[in-house]
């Protein structure tokens, strides 16, 4: 009862607060009367039947003054609650902190995007309290292709160095309009297909099909030239590159090394969410963003990208810079460029760094060419991702304009691997 009598009390105060103006003198003095006297019946350690009088006073008090205020539903207690939480969270996010996810792996290994860990057929998975786990601790969804019966099995690659897919739309978490990638394998022709994020990297699911299929990308190097020669490359379909579109791309079918089994995976691996970061969106508004930093930035005013996303590079230069790679070197101002870890871990190629690569290596470059140098003009910056051989970066779409920067890392909040802390 005495829990109940402080309930009271406080929801009396927010009454008179919300109230006070308009209610008549006598109805103020009232409800002023009557909290009182509850205040001073808790003080006193008064009896439960006491304690129940004074409630019922104060109700019928609240209940002629109270408005709109009083009685209030359960449900108009949460809706105001979520709503005052929401104001507040979309405040923080906007002005002070964001959080952040990383989707691919141009900043690998600093940061991870998502990744593949494979489970080849036939070897020991995580069971399902260990997926459980696995799932709550770094966001591993299982992915895998089941053969409908035994045969042979087929895969369709745009190329070599690409497996063919095809992207469609769905939604996440039935509400937000994404896309996803299909691959699809053939078992004697019948399709058995697998989705994973537009966002994860072609060349992670070619190492995942190498891996499980040929051991190394010597081998699988090997397999193709032989199967090449031999005439067993069919080279005359098409698939649709694009639900809902006319774009159809010419593929090559490459049978695989092997019989499925009725019922068991052709292919299976863990799909692991990238890294997820909370970035300071306060700092760049008092002070000017420093070569080396890892650097956030919206992308929608830079041509060469065209969507307006959130990137994560590392910023390598300023406007007036001069810039230059001599593999496996970036060079700033005629000098080896310093001020981040990851400059002297690629400068070095201390694994899994790789060193910076010039533009050339990359599609549609068109900065940083070897041989060549680079100004920064005012009011832009230029970025990298640590990643430099498979980062689609200012090398290919130029410099970020001052006005949409965005902000730095602060650490890493998920998943819970060893990188988890401090951002670097």
């Amino acid at each position: 009862m005495r829990r109940t009598a402080a309930n009271w009390l406080e929801l009396a105060e927010r009454v008179w607060h919300y109230r006070r103006d308009v209610i008549t003198a006598s109805e103020s003095a009232e409800l002023a009367r009557l909290r009182e006297g509850l205040k001073q019946l808790l003080k006193a350690n008064a009896d439960a039947a006491r304690l129940k009088l004074g409630i019922e006073s104060l109700e019928a008090s609240l209940r002629k003054c109270g408005g709109a205020i009083y009685p209030k539903t359960a449900v108009t207690e949460n809706v105001e609650f979520f709503l005052v939480a929401a104001i507040v969270i979309l405040g923080i996010r906007t002005y002070f902190v964001q959080p952040f996810k990383i989707p691919t792996n141009s900043m690998w290994p600093t940061y991870y995007g998502m990744t593949a860990e494979n489970l080849p057929p036939g070897s020991a998975a995580p069971g399902p309290l260990e997926r459980v786990f696995r799932f709550a601790a770094f966001g591993a969804e299982r992915k895998e292709a089941v053969a409908p019966h035994d045969g042979r099995v087929s895969l369709a690659f745009f190329n070599r160095y690409q497996v063919a897919y095809t992207l469609y739309k769905t939604r996440t978490w039935l509400i937000i309009p994404t896309k996803v990638k299909q691959y699809t394998f053939y078992v004697d022709g019948d399709s058995v297909a697998v989705r994973v994020p537009q966002d994860f990297g072609d060349s992670e699911f070619r190492s995942l099909v190498i891996s499980t299929f040929f051991g190394s990308a010597a081998a699988f190097d090997a397999y193709w030239e032989g199967m090449q020669r031999s005439g067993e490359l069919a080279q005359d379909k098409v698939i649709r590159f694009d639900e809902g579109s006319e774009d159809f791309r010419r593929v090559v079918e490459l049978p695989l090394p092997g019989n499925a089994r009725a019922g068991q995976p052709i292919l299976r691996f863990d799909l692991l969410t990238g890294d997820q970061l909370f970035v300071d969106r306060v700092s760049y508004n008092f002070v000017r963003p420093k070569v080396g930093q890892g650097f956030v930035f919206r992308t929608g005013n830079i041509p060469g990208i065209g969507l307006d996303e959130y990137y994560i590079k590392r910023l390598v230069g300023q406007p007036g810079d001069l810039l230059e790679v001599r593999s496996p070197v970036l060079y700033r101002n005629g000098v080896p460029i310093s001020g981040a870890e990851a400059f002297r871990l690629n400068a070095e190629r201390v694994a899994p760094y790789g060193g910076y690569t010039y533009g050339n290596t990359l599609y549609d470059a068109r900065f940083l060419f070897k041989g060549e140098t680079l100004t920064v003009p005012p009011g832009g910056f230029f970025a990298m991702g640590d990643n430099s051989a498979n980062s689609s970066d200012g090398r290919v779409w130029g410099f970020v304009p001052e006005k949409d920067v965005v902000g730095r890392p602060l650490c890493i909040y998920y998943p819970f691997t060893r990188r988890w802390g401090p951002a670097r």
